[in-house]
């Protein structure tokens, strides 16, 4: 059986890509890669999360771990790398909107056809 957050971040990436690929406004583009971005960093943070023998693991903090051996851990490098991301992802967002701002202040309008046909 699969568990429900890897169902939950399939549906967060599917809805993205439909999302990025129909919809037409600059905003709503954001929007879906936001939705994709954190649907892959659900997806990752899943997989670090691992159940061994029905025990649920603990956080992978050093001080008593002592007391905690034979207990699984959730893995840190799946942790690690969406905090990278969700940093990277945050000034992806922010320059998209810093764009789309401009792009509506130039041209007046949020719609990716008219400013496709802007083009000089």
């Amino acid at each position: 059986m699969i568990p429900l957050q890897f169902i939950t971040a399939f549906l967060m990436v599917f809805m993205g890509i439909y999302a990025f690929l129909y919809k037409r406004n600059l905003i709503k583009l954001i929007l879906a890669l936001n939705l994709i971005d954190a649907g892959i960093h659900l997806l990752l943070i899943s997989l670090g999360y691992r159940l061994e023998n029905g025990i649920p693991p603990t956080a992978p903090i050093y001080t008593g771990y002592e007391t905690l051996k034979g207990t699984p851990m959730v893995g840190p490098i799946p942790q690690a790398l969406v905090l990278t991301s969700i940093v990277i992802g945050v000034c992806v967002l922010s320059l998209a909107m810093a764009l789309t701002i401009n792009a509506y202040r130039h041209y007046g309008t949020l719609d990716v056809n008219k400013l496709r046909r802007l083009r000089g």
